[in-house]
């Protein structure tokens, strides 16, 4: 049986997004009194875990994730006792909850920076990334920020750069200083303290900076970094030197052995690298650094079979042993059923197949809010857009906006968001998917979800088991999961023609078709409609290859 203390292992998180879950003072701003009054729906979907993305007190630059207070929460969500209330009613519902903690960087607004940058001799005078200007007043290397531009601002108080690898009122902590390393961990503690589960660590190879300041070198022609769009500068470089430092992995444990403290609670990093499979094994190798972590292989606009066989294969090939906690979607990216409609078939049919492609996967899954009803990605006209990536990228990338709309929970004209104009605007064509019309309704999207994870959580083999990837195939991607003589053949059209994928089966096989896909086996093929997913409850050595 397992232990209470892995509850994570095979788990299902859903991501909360505050500012669009539920607002319930009507300012248009989703707040944490809204979500706990919306906790009903994520118990009933079966998420064991919710993450919340941040809630900290902040000048909202960049949405919370540039923190002015790591230990209070923002008037604008709420209060402290409005969090511990949510903590509780969650965890009477049986749902654990992980907090969003941004530890990279911080607000300009923070005392520590206003402090930092006060002069060269104060007391947290290298908390921040500090260096001087060369020769010529340029700035000290060539490292890029994510939103544009440089990644070094001048500060006239000190007269020197100070490091942002995002906006530049998001200044970078120095966790070459051990006094910072002290702090983020307090405030780990803090929160710790007061319930929560553990932590979603964002940007979590962006810690530690080389000391060295070497630039970076290009990356090769023909080339671009995973995780930022084709038109963005940051992905001509490969980034040796400005993140993903060795002793980073120092610090994880330091944090791990907090954690450790505290039976039950966990780390997911956000990983975004140039090597993201071997930095994915060194970040969750052992049992002394980040329980799970997540790359950002899924979350490209590519979605063809044999490019999802090929993220799959690399990834048993670099990272078998690392624990993923997968996921298609997050408040980050283009919403998956818009991003990958090259597959074909109706928004409703791909989400049906890429929730059970998502969920048959090795390791954890997060779904980010309103997957569970196939909501495609909002159109946000440039005069409406309040994300500063998109601003600046824009037209050429229209920022994370679109996937950030609010949650549609009823069909009139607010969705049941908000009494007042909400922070971003209620999509038209949401309505019609909303929570209440999918929740009696027995073929809905959202009926499926519940479903498939009541009946995932009685597999073993997908909540716990091993992977086995079968040969590639033009449309179709298929692999097997086993745990304790338990396996599970799992195959999946990504596409939207019918599809045979040749597999050896014996005849006693027990194909699973309680899920409403009509794809059967024949012989020694899988016959798979278009968007259509099989699985089969196997023997451990029934699989036998077959030809692509």
């Amino acid at each position: 049986m397992k232990k209470s203390n892995d509850w994570w292992r095979g788990a299902i998180i859903y991501q909360v997004y505050p500012r669009s879950f539920q607002d319930s003072n009507g300012d248009g701003v989703g707040d944490l009194p809204g979500i706990t009054a919306r906790l009903d729906h994520i118990a009933k979907l079966g998420a064991e875990a919710m993450w919340l993305s941040p809630f900290f007190k902040s000048p909202m630059r960049d949405f919370g994730y540039d923190v002015s207070d790591y230990c209070d929460v923002d008037p604008l969500f709420g209060t402290l006792q409005d969090f511990d209330a949510l903590v509780a009613r969650a965890h009477e519902l049986g749902v654990k909850v992980l907090i969003d903690l941004v530890l990279s960087h911080t607000s300009d607004q923070h005392p520590w920076f206003k402090e930092s940058r006060a002069n060269r001799d104060n007391a947290r005078a290298d908390w921040y990334v500090w260096a001087d200007a060369q020769a010529d007043g340029s700035p000290p290397n060539n490292w890029l920020s994510i939103f544009g531009g440089s990644a070094w601002q001048w500060d006239t108080r000190r007269e020197q750069y100070y490091l942002h690898n995002f906006l530049a009122s998001q200044p970078d902590l120095n966790f070459h200083c051990p006094a910072v390393q002290d702090a983020v961990l307090d405030v780990a503690q803090f929160w710790l303290r007061r319930g929560v589960d553990g932590f979603r660590l964002d940007t979590v190879n962006f810690y530690v900076h080389d000391k060295q300041l070497r630039c970076n070198p290009a990356m090769p022609a023909h080339q671009h970094g995973v995780g930022v769009p084709r038109n963005n500068p940051y992905g001509r470089q490969r980034h040796l030197y400005d993140k993903t430092q060795p002793e980073n992995l120092v610090f994880l444990s330091r944090l791990r052995r907090l954690l450790d403290d505290h039976p039950g609670a966990i780390s997911i990093g956000e990983i975004g690298d140039d090597l993201q499979y071997p930095t994915l094994a060194a970040y969750t190798h052992g049992d002394d650094r980040l329980h799970m972590a997540y790359v950002f292989t899924l979350l490209t606009e590519h979605c063809r079979a044999p490019y999802v066989h090929e993220v799959l294969a690399d990834y048993l090939s670099e990272a078998r042993n690392a624990y993923v906690c997968w996921s298609l979607g997050n408040h980050d990216v283009e919403r998956v059923v818009s991003r990958w409609q090259t597959l074909g078939g109706t928004p409703e049919e791909r989400a049906r197949l890429l929730a059970a492609f998502l969920m048959s996967l090795p390791g954890a899954v997060c779904i980010y809010q309103g997957e569970e009803l196939a909501l495609p990605e909002s159109a946000v006209p440039f005069e409406l857009l309040q994300d500063p990536y998109g601003q600046a990228m824009w037209p050429e990338f229209k920022g994370r906006d679109g996937c950030r709309t609010p949650m549609p929970w009823e069909t009139s004209p607010d969705g049941g968001f908000s009494r007042q104009n909400p922070w971003l605007p209620v999509n038209p064509e949401h309505l019609k998917l909303s929570a209440a019309r999918q929740d009696t309704e027995a073929d809905s999207v959202l009926a499926f979800y519940r479903r498939f994870i009541e009946w995932r959580k009685q597999q073993p083999a997908l909540r716990l088991g091993s992977m086995e990837l079968l040969p590639a195939h033009d449309q179709v991607v298929a692999f097997s999961r086993t745990h304790a003589g338990d396996s599970m053949l799992c195959a999946f059209n990504l596409s939207d023609r019918p599809a045979r994928y040749p597999v050896g089966l014996p005849q006693r096989v027990k194909a699973c078709d309680e899920h409403g896909f009509a794809s059967q086996l024949v012989g020694t093929h899988i016959e798979l409609g278009p968007s259509e997913a099989f699985f089969a409850h196997l023997q451990v050595d029934d699989i036998q290859s077959g030809a692509a």
